[in-house]
């Protein structure tokens, strides 16, 4: 079982911000994959199904972002998940909007959402899809960025963005985080 979690804040006044960026990625796999998230649990709302042939579960937790570890954790002990199954899809203010990159396991980088699922795991070894939402201008509040929508160009390109990284995940859960690094780590998915 793998367990996919796109973070994010809950309510619509969050739901086009780059902040959650990695929610939209996991509806749209959810989407892609016949997975319906209508379930209620581990503070979040999920489905079961498969992803790339394997079983899995998508997650997108309704905690703040700073409260991820709390939807997070319940979820990978009820599930069985291990944190070599666990992929967490989050937003990158230290990559440009439309790069993304595959890692495993390290720190939370300032991170909250990250922050709170590694205290709440006791564990950083993780798989996660770091999203490009890029950093504001020099001397600019990092919160406000990452709290703020997309701007006109970007939205162009955001769906294009986000069913990359759901191609990305396909490839992560079938052949594993190498095979999607070599994949996906070393180029501009917008070109």
């Amino acid at each position: 079982m793998k367990l996919i979690v796109g973070l994010g804040n809950p309510g619509v006044e969050y739901a086009e911000t780059r902040h959650n960026i990695g929610s939209m990625v996991a509806a749209s796999l959810a989407g892609r994959s016949g997975i319906s998230l209508k379930r209620k649990g581990y503070q979040g709302i999920y489905g079961v199904g498969r992803v790339a042939g394997e079983e899995a579960t998508i997650l997108l937790p309704q905690t703040y972002m700073n409260r991820s570890g709390a939807s997070v954790a319940p979820a990978c002990q009820s599930l069985g998940v291990e944190p070599g199954d666990l992929i967490v899809i989050h937003d990158e203010i230290d990559l440009a909007f439309g790069c993304l990159r595959i890692k495993v396991g390290g720190g939370h980088g300032g991170h909250n959402g990250l922050r709170s699922i590694g205290a709440a795991l006791g564990a950083a070894d993780y798989n996660r899809l770091r999203m490009g939402v890029g950093r504001p201008p020099l001397g600019g509040d990092v919160s406000g960025h990452v709290l703020s929508r997309f701007n006109a160009g970007e939205r162009a390109l955001l769906e294009k963005y986000v069913e990359t990284a759901a191609d990305a995940l396909e490839l992560l859960v079938k052949r594993g985080a190498q095979e999607a690094m070599n994949s996906y780590n070393n180029r501009e998915v917008l070109t």
